[in-house]
């Protein structure tokens, strides 16, 4: 049975080990990783998925300013290899929007595979004149509207707009 949830403190070095196991060192590297850095997930919506109590999928949305338009930034999704192929990517997929939905976010944005992401609804138009910080292929720079019109007349460069990952930690501290 797979259990899907908020990600804990106590889950970063499994999800850390579980990304390293997906794509390497090679997933530092990544343009949408400078939108990262240094910075917490949009609350509520990094996800991890268990199957009898281990991390086997996780999935983390992050705050960004979309020129001028609040969205969120998605990546990365991660399913460990010995469970790919048993549709955990499409539940943690479907999972993370309809909570990004719930918590009144207007739209989400990726940098991933057109063809795998399009069965969500994701597409280049909402990005047409949209921008990272840094090279990436513009077929695979794609979005979501969550709320009709939430990218309208949105253009620029991405920048983020997260949580500094020293507030959280000073959050921890003060709930410990």
């Amino acid at each position: 049975m797979i259990t899907i949830r908020e990600e804990a403190v106590s889950d970063v070095p499994v999800r850390e080990a579980l990304l390293d196991r997906c794509f390497g060192e090679r997933r530092f590297a990544k343009t949408s990783e400078r939108l990262r850095e240094g910075r917490l997930p949009a609350e509520g919506l990094a996800l991890v998925a268990e199957r009898d109590g281990v991390v086997v999928a996780t999935v983390r949305l992050w705050n960004v300013d979309a020129g001028g338009r609040d969205a969120l930034l998605l990546g990365p999704l991660a399913v460990a290899p010995e469970c790919q192929g048993e549709g955990l990517g499409r539940i943690m997929m479907r999972e993370v929007i309809w909570r990004a939905a719930c918590r009144g976010h207007g739209a989400v944005l990726l940098v991933g595979d057109a063809p795998y992401y399009a069965r969500f609804g994701f597409s280049t138009e909402p990005t047409r004149d949209l921008a990272l910080p840094g090279p990436v292929e513009r077929e695979r720079f794609l979005g979501l509207e969550l709320r009709d019109g939430a990218l309208a007349e949105a253009s620029g460069i991405l920048a983020a707009t997260g949580r500094l990952l020293d507030d959280g930690v000073d959050a921890i501290r003060q709930a410990a």
